[in-house]
């Protein structure tokens, strides 16, 4: 028998009790899984950050601890926490569901539809859209959901360029993208995009790249889209970007401050488009496959997928 708890809000346990059940139970596992079991039983934990569990130092026989956010910075630099960390990937759901947003916000900003649809003056002004393959897209960050929108957005015929902080494998990195790697490259990765996707995690090397130095590389009047981590953007540099026109607009997901507080500049600029942290989120169904299937493999003595390298934070 094998103990799982699930340590998230109390409100999310509705959501996941039955996919996790029907997922684990396609496994063959004899398992119990609850919200409450001691701790000292607890071979893993399904877990949320915010949860009320915080210190892992009781789970005395704890495997894994299996994250249900693709983030992790808010748990991997936990001291008490010595079990793997496994992050959650999930290809059918929290992945599909970013490309959607992230391909749903470039084609906005590339047609131009806030032109269209923030008209309120009665006036017939035609504009037209130059075709995808004249609008060049960087996205930096190029793991799962960066590589995952690549593929979205070039099958639309966009130009894209990917930029990540160390080298992929030759195989993650899709055909037709122009790839970039390494702090030096990162100016050259922004020279030519007219919109920038930005699907970084949030450590201690990514905080802030996009600064005035790094606006200042892009093309005057480009689009920024944030999905990722509000820690990505310099907030200050980038009212000064918009202030000067370096930056045309901003969409964005995800912010310093969550919930973003209700006298921050972003919410009156006309140049700044806020969204309340909804691009993509877990799906309790096919983020329980995920997990049912990771807990079998460690049942098997097969290697955890998606484990977190604690010294990359990721």
């Amino acid at each position: 028998m094998i103990n799982i708890l699930f340590a998230a809000k109390s409100e999310q346990w509705d959501h996941y009790d039955a996919p996790l059940r029907v997922a684990l139970d396609a496994t063959g596992l004899d398992y119990t899984l609850s919200t409450d079991l001691p701790a000292d039983s607890v071979d893993y934990i399904v877990y949320a950050p915010n949860s009320d569990v915080q210190d892992f130092t009781p789970f005395t026989r704890l495997r894994a601890v299996l994250n249900l956010w693709a983030g992790v910075e808010d748990v991997v630099h936990n001291p008490t926490l010595h079990a793997p960390l496994a992050r959650m990937v999930d290809p059918a759901g929290l992945t599909q569901g970013m490309v959607e947003w992230v391909t749903g916000h470039v084609l906005r900003h590339h047609l131009g539809m806030d032109l269209d649809i923030l008209r309120t003056d009665r006036q017939w002004q035609v504009h037209h859209a130059p075709l995808a393959a004249d609008r060049p897209v960087t996205i930096l960050g190029f793991g799962a959901l960066g590589q995952a929108c690549a593929a979205a957005l070039m099958g639309l015929g966009f130009p894209v360029s990917a930029w990540a902080r160390s080298m992929k494998p030759a195989d993650d990195i899709p055909a037709g993208v122009s790839y970039f790697h390494g702090q030096d490259s990162l100016p050259t990765a922004l020279a030519g995009a007219q919109i920038v996707v930005l699907l970084l995690p949030s450590t201690a090397q990514t905080a802030d790249i996009i600064n005035a130095q790094t606006m200042h590389a892009l093309p005057k009047g480009a689009v920024i889209i944030n999905p990722g981590r509000g820690a990505l953007i310099d907030e200050d540099a980038l009212l000064a970007a918009i202030e000067t026109g370096q930056i045309s607009h901003a969409t964005l997901d995800t912010f310093k401050t969550e919930p973003l507080p209700a006298d921050h500049p972003f919410w009156a600029n006309p140049h700044i488009t806020v969204t309340p942290h909804i691009a993509s989120v877990t799906r309790p169904k096919t983020a329980a496959q995920v997990i049912a299937q990771n807990i079998a493999r460690d049942q098997r003595g097969e290697a955890l997928l998606h484990l977190v390298d604690r010294a990359a934070s990721y």
